[in-house]
């Protein structure tokens, strides 16, 4: 079990770190906006490349639930579906394969908008 959990934990912090450390050296200039577009962007582009996949394989949720985990799994679902559709699989693979993710992040985001009051 520790063999699992210590690699999630070390991993997923460190991508945390960095992303801090972003919002925290290049103040005001670099906001959490521009980290969420770097680390997805990121985890796209490597795992096009294939250096993400062995990151995952390695801290398994350190490295797929962060944000860079979104990029890795669009890339990822873009590319298995290029091979079993053709071009048009580059546009809809990425969305089939986190379409469960994203419409959990809907679903939550509605119903925490519905029951709680914003402060002003």
């Amino acid at each position: 079990m520790f063999e699992q959990i210590i690699p999630a934990f070390v991993v997923g912090g460190l991508i945390c770190v960095v992303g801090q450390l972003l919002m925290d050296l290049t103040k005001p200039t670099f906001t959490p906006a521009h980290v969420l577009v770097t680390f997805v962007t990121g985890g796209a582009v490597l795992g096009a490349l294939g250096v993400y996949e062995p990151l995952v394989k390695f801290a398994g949720a350190g490295a797929s639930v962060p944000l860079s985990g979104f990029g890795y799994s669009l890339a990822k679902g873009a590319i298995e579906a290029v091979g079993e559709k053709g071009l048009i699989g580059a546009f809809s693979g990425g969305v089939e394969a986190t379409a469960v993710g994203i419409a959990a992040a809907v679903f939550f985001g509605y119903l925490v908008s519905v029951t709680f009051n914003p402060k002003g």
